[in-house]
């Protein structure tokens, strides 16, 4: 099976590399991509099945071959519980996206090129959680900038392109930083491979060096995550891209920081990990306020979404800088809660954007439930799963990370976490009044026409497909067809949109229910992570 992992990278970039090519030239790709992003789902499928979740500590499918010889580097790949979950929850999301591209195709235009930069993104995402080699993690965490820049840059919203450079210059900014900490671990362990890393519990590195690095290294991750407060490239990005990106945005690309804490920065360098604990504890539980109550001030549903990351990220944060398992599992599974209930988030904020033609919550007026029955219900459902109710996947995630700030790791200062548990208890109180602010104003009320007439909505219905043959403008097919309007009106949920999005609801209720599924397989490589050995 270690030919898979090779092909989980190999597939999207042969996809992208082949529309680049002139047997492609007129057609749109997106059919092409959904092809090649379910054949990457089915490869990642196929690995989680054939993985030995006996022995999820251990590093399993590992491919070592030799790749720049005179520096060391090696192109070494690996999967073990704490990547597994995030490279299937990458194959799922990038192939949902391209389903939902099948009946929604970008107002700008160009499909072709954005399937490319799509696939690419896949490229670095799948990489990122793959790599085991510093110098290879790295590429493969850069490789995202680019497609990202684009997707935001050209098919995004009024406000795209500035919103695209301040997301490029944050990001290279921590890149940098990224790089000079792992080569300070490289140089001061005298190896780049990540597994040997791990097992030397920081070994040959003095406590000063971890200090510098870990603070370098962690610098450079919590710009991705985000980290309040290096978060504020994060709304404008969110608010200005396409569907898919925000999706892609918040679903993986986010996760990619935190990823590289539990990875890479806590069990290589544990003398520093336990030196900036409690900063960074700190930060995370004024993120998990901040964010809670910057939703309250919010008017734009998808800016309103684009915030709530940021406190529940800040949740995650928190349960790393515990340094204890129960935290450290808190933040594997609030990573894939919240790529799950974000990514259905935005694919309603989209569904409900092209509909109304603004995401502008005053503008949608209420009554969603009454005249979009389906959609408003929808709504609903991710609004509770994010606001963390039991029985659903945004609750574990949290709830363990108050659990780890209440008994954090020994070295670390119990009261002060104590202070973070209290603060993060009343992000989660705050976080429920948002989204239930949110549903009285969208979903509930009465319903105010604010559906876009006359050539508004000509321009509308073209971008979302045109009417069959036969039909008057306005006409395009329901629920069945995949279109967002009928005979003047806009449709409820569509087949290609149920499709898209019915996989993220039946996981949200069912790592809801049981939780076990996915911590069963973080349980055993965060023991392993923490302590060096695998249990």
């Amino acid at each position: 099976m270690n030919w898979l992992l090779i092909l989980l990278p190999a597939l999207p970039l042969a996809g992208a590399a082949a529309l680049a090519t002139p047997a492609f030239r007129g057609r749109t790709g997106i059919g092409w991509g959904t092809g090649v992003s379910g054949l990457v789902l089915a490869g990642a499928v196929a690995v989680a099945a054939a993985f030995d979740h006996r022995d999820a500590g251990r590093v399993q499918f590992e491919v070592d071959l030799p790749w720049v010889p005179a520096l060391g580097v090696r192109f070494h790949l690996g999967v073990d519980g704490i990547s597994l979950p995030l490279v299937v929850l990458t194959a799922l999301l990038t192939f949902l996206c391209f389903v939902h591209l099948a009946r929604h195709r970008p107002e700008a235009g160009r499909p072709r090129a954005l399937a490319f930069a799509l696939l690419v993104l896949e490229v670095g995402m799948m990489g990122t959680f793959l790599a085991l080699d510093l110098l290879l993690f790295f590429v493969f965490f850069e490789v995202v900038l680019v497609p990202m820049y684009f997707v935001i840059a050209i098919w995004g919203g009024d406000g795209r392109r500035a919103a695209a450079v301040k997301f490029i210059l944050y990001t290279l900014l921590g890149s940098a930083l990224l790089l000079i900490g792992l080569l300070v671990v490289a140089l001061q362990a005298g190896t780049l491979d990540m597994t040997a890393l791990a097992e030397r519990r920081g070994a040959g590195i003095p406590r000063a060096a971890q200090v510098v690095a870990f603070l370098a290294i962690g610098l450079g991750l919590a710009v991705k995550t985000p980290m309040w407060p290096l978060h504020t490239w994060l709304p404008d990005a969110h608010t200005e891209a396409p569907t898919v990106g925000s999706v892609l945005l918040a679903g993986v690309l986010l996760k990619m920081g935190s990823y590289g804490f539990a990875r890479i920065a806590i069990p290589a360098l544990p003398e520093g990990a336990a030196a900036w604990a409690p900063w960074l504890g700190a930060f995370a539980a004024i993120g998990i306020v901040y964010g809670a109550l910057a939703c309250l001030a919010q008017r734009d549903l998808k800016r309103l979404i684009a915030f709530s990351s940021v406190g529940h990220m800040g949740f995650v944060l928190l349960g790393l800088a515990t340094l204890t398992p129960v935290g450290m599992n808190a933040a594997l599974f609030g990573n894939i809660a919240h790529g799950l209930i974000t990514g259905l988030l935005f694919f309603l904020a989209g569904a409900v954007k092209e509909r109304y033609g603004t995401s502008d919550i005053a503008r949608i007026g209420g009554g969603l439930l009454g005249r979009l029955p389906y959609l408003g219900s929808l709504l609903t459902f991710a609004g509770i799963a994010s606001l963390g109710l039991p029985g659903l996947a945004g609750f574990w995630g949290e709830m363990l990370a108050l659990l780890g700030a209440f008994r954090p790791a020994d070295a670390l200062p119990r009261p002060l976490f104590l202070v973070f548990m209290v603060a993060g208890g009343v992000g989660a109180v705050l976080t429920a009044a948002y989204f239930l602010r949110m549903l009285s104003f969208v979903t509930h009320g009465r319903a105010i026409e604010t559906v876009p007439v006359g050539p508004q909505l000509a321009a509308v219905e073209e971008r979302a497909g045109a009417a069959p043959p036969g039909e008057p403008p306005g006409a395009a097919a329901g629920p069945a067809g995949g279109r967002a309007f009928r005979r003047g009106r806009p449709a409820d949920v569509t087949g290609h949109e149920l499709a898209a999005w019915t996989p993220l609801v039946v996981l949200i209720v069912l790592l809801g229910l049981v939780p076990a599924i996915l911590l069963s397989v973080t349980t055993p490589a965060v023991l392993a992570a923490l302590t060096g050995v695998v249990p």
